[in-house]
């Protein structure tokens, strides 16, 4: 999801094995049962807040390591587009050709609610010969994929087709519309909208959403494919409201306590609204499901050399935050630990 990458911060060689392990003992011992069968290589943090009460577990990181978060951004996103209804500043039923040069394509039609809770009936991603085959060369040569700028990520959505439109099907071109809509709305570019509206608030300095390899460091941290095989860091572009955010587990602790204190703007986001299968449920960007009697909210994220998820049990007032620099799936780590301290209250 981004403009060309150079090769920023790759590593040669072999991936090396996850990292010795950091913070509370108790935690830690029990992410290590869990970790196992997942295939976490490198770097692996994890952050739990029960009450108020936060516990870590890192794995050669710590508090202050970045990491992409990927689709977990989509959270974010919503969140903009919630507090924007809540306050007055745009209706739920604002079509994306409102405030984006869509030319009376099928897209224009679509609302932003459509689009933020993936019922807006566009493609998972951009269609097209030369859209599909650069995205399945870019990931075979473990380059980023997603290269569109603002006028090309419109024109995919102008010759995108509407199918199906108010069920259900996840899309991270249809993700990208309602941040680039809202940065339309507020004229101002979607980074600043994140800085000024979340990250200036709840404190998450260390949180940046580079839209180009040159808004990263020198030594910005790539991760690795679930093979072991070194990937090149994902800038967005304009599809960065669908997956750019690069954060740290300090900063992401901040947001999942401001999310269960429901202290950040636009919280209606995380309300379950429409079915999304036949088990989750979906909001503006979250996700809700009943796993074993505790409802968690929920998303997670994959890059093409990270993995992330944050979870969610609201009536507990507990989370789990995990990330790592591998792309492998996060999921059961979390769930399992919120699945805990159900039993555990």
């Amino acid at each position: 999801m981004g403009t060309q990458l150079r090769s920023v911060g790759r590593r040669r060689g072999g991936c090396p094995p996850l990292g010795s392990a950091t913070g509370d003992l108790k935690l830690i011992d029990r992410v290590d049962a869990l970790v196992r069968a997942v295939g976490v290589r490198d770097r692996l943090s994890v952050v739990h807040l029960r009450n108020r009460v936060r516990r870590d577990a890192h794995y050669g990181a710590g508090p202050g390591t970045v990491y992409e978060i990927g689709s977990v951004t989509k959270t974010m996103t919503s969140l903009l587009f919630a507090e924007a209804v809540d306050s007055g500043g745009l209706r739920a039923d604002t079509t994306a050709g409102s405030l984006l040069d869509l030319d009376g394509s099928d897209a224009a039609g679509v609302t932003l609610e459509e689009l933020a809770s993936h019922r807006s009936g566009l493609p998972r991603i951009a269609t097209g010969a030369k859209n599909r085959i650069g995205a399945i060369a870019a990931v075979v040569r473990h380059r980023n994929p997603y290269t569109a700028s603002l006028s090309g990520l419109l024109a995919q959505a102008r010759s995108a087709k509407v199918v199906a439109r108010g069920q259900f099907s996840y899309s991270n071109l249809g993700a990208a519309l309602p941040g680039q809509a809202l940065a339309a709305h507020h004229e101002a570019m979607y980074p600043e909208l994140l800085h000024r509206h979340l990250f200036s608030p709840l404190g998450m300095r260390q949180s940046t959403v580079p839209l180009v390899t040159g808004d990263l460091p020198p030594d910005a941290p790539t991760g690795w494919d679930a093979r072991g095989t070194a990937e090149q860091a994902w800038t967005m572009g304009a599809y960065a409201p669908a997956g750019g955010v690069r954060s740290t587990p300090d900063d992401m602790a901040r947001y999942a306590q401001a999310l269960l204190d429901d202290a950040v703007p636009g919280c209606a986001a995380l309300t379950p609204r429409w079915n999304a299968d036949s088990q989750s449920r979906v909001g503006y960007g979250w996700f809700t499901d009943r796993i074993d009697g505790l409802e968690v909210t929920w998303h997670n994220g994959a890059t093409g050399g990270f993995a992330s998820m944050v979870a969610l049990d609201r009536t507990g007032a507990a989370a789990v935050v995990v990330l790592a620099n591998t792309a492998v799936a996060l999921d059961d780590i979390a769930i399992l630990l919120l699945l805990d301290d159900m039993l555990g209250r």
